[in-house]
């Protein structure tokens, strides 16, 4: 496999203008595996190889988190995923589906009950960046292992 094009070296700025975003978004949430989490599943429903890599070894980093990610793209039928979990995975879907349905008022306010307002903002700030990482990754053809 080749890559399209490095964009990091086509435009270190991009690159730049992403890891500040990066940083800011992450810093925010105290959960870091709840970040993970996020970052995975919507890695995988956009079909970004060279990302769910990426964060499956940072979560695995993190401990024993193998049956999360195992599991993560059935998360409503797996127990083992908690409340603060389910809410975030499930804004995380809406959101990166939103084309298909929007963020229906059940699940805006599931989310702003157990975040709060501020998490809210938070937590829809680390679904778009990865958005963003997963659209940057497929156009340009990364894929796992291609920086090595």
């Amino acid at each position: 496999m080749n890559m399209r094009m490095n964009y990091r070296k086509a435009s270190p700025a991009t690159l730049q203008a992403m890891m500040t975003l990066e940083q800011h978004t992450s810093g925010r949430i105290e959960d870091k595996v709840l970040v993970e989490l996020i970052k995975i599943r919507v890695s995988q429903i956009n079909g970004c190889a060279f990302c769910v890599d990426i964060h499956t070894k940072d979560l695995m980093k993190m401990g024993d988190y193998w049956n999360h990610i195992v599991l993560l793209s059935v998360w409503r039928e797996a127990p083992l995923f908690t409340q603060e979990q389910r809410v975030a995975l499930e804004l995380a879907e809406a959101v990166t589906l939103i084309s298909e349905n929007g963020v229906s008022d059940d699940v805006f306010e599931r989310v702003r009950e157990q975040f709060g307002e501020i998490g809210v903002i938070d937590l829809v700030m680390v679904i778009n960046t990865i958005n963003n990482w997963n659209r940057i990754a497929i156009t340009t053809g990364m894929f796992p292992g291609c920086l090595e």
